[in-house]
């Protein structure tokens, strides 16, 4: 009886010990779907960029806008084609465009000035640049995998920053009556006042090789208590392939 046991132990044992073997060797010959190289590895951005929040002492004008320009490492799903997800790194910069303004970044005030100048001199074109080295993050869909140019395509994500610069720059000063006094150009470089960090919101939705995207900046633009609590938003258009 004893021997009776201990050798159906040993059947039972060694039938596992087969299945096993036969469920890993399944396992490593599953079929894997291998997308074409075409896979948004490289992403060109530019769009339109609102200060939201900004309060009505502050006048913005002209066309303020943001260039973006990214470079992502492209992960499909195993179990579904349809989706990957991505991560990279880039350089993103964004340039504001006031009316009559002067502002004070490099002034030692506790404040950053925004000074209305439309009763004395002031600059014909003045705007507030900055650049962001980020990394975005993608969570994607192609309705086609094997042809990602005749393809509809979703991605939402996120992207945190550093602050690499902060300028303002002036161009040909005028009189109050908007004749010209002197053709010069002054830039005056300074991150004291803002958030050295950002995280924003990101999606996208388009077909092929153009999409339409947006992004929201989830922290605020400057340092607490130094200026109004202003978030940029920005709706544009990417260019993307590789």
């Amino acid at each position: 009886m004893r021997r009776r046991i201990v050798f159906t132990a040993l059947v039972i044992l060694g039938g596992l010990n087969i299945f096993a073997q036969s469920d890993t060797a399944t396992s490593r010959r599953a079929p894997s779907v291998t997308l074409p190289r075409a896979n948004d590895h490289f992403m060109f951005q530019i769009g339109y960029t609102t200060w939201q929040g900004k309060p009505d002492s502050i006048h913005t004008s002209g066309l303020p806008r943001s260039i973006n320009l990214y470079f992502l490492f492209d992960y499909p799903f195993k179990t579904n084609p349809h989706l990957s997800t991505a991560i990279g790194a880039g350089i993103a910069t964004d340039n504001i465009y006031f009316d009559e303004t002067y502002i004070g970044i490099k002034d030692n005030t506790a404040t950053l000035r925004f000074q209305d100048q439309s009763d004395t001199s002031h600059f014909k074109k003045y705007k507030l640049s900055t650049a962001y080295l980020e990394a975005p993050v993608e969570l994607r869909y192609r309705s086609n995998p094997e042809n990602d140019a005749k393809s509809f395509k979703v991605a939402i994500g996120a992207k945190a920053g550093v602050l690499l610069n902060a300028h303002t720059k002036g161009k040909t000063l005028e009189d109050k009556a908007d004749h010209t006094l002197i053709s010069y150009t002054l830039k005056e470089n300074s991150k004291r006042y803002f958030n050295s960090n950002r995280i924003s919101l990101t999606g996208r939705v388009g077909y092929g090789h153009l999409s339409l995207f947006t992004s929201y900046q989830l922290t605020p633009l400057f340092k607490e208590g130094v200026a109004s609590t202003i978030r940029p938003m920005t709706i544009g258009l990417t260019i993307s392939g590789l």
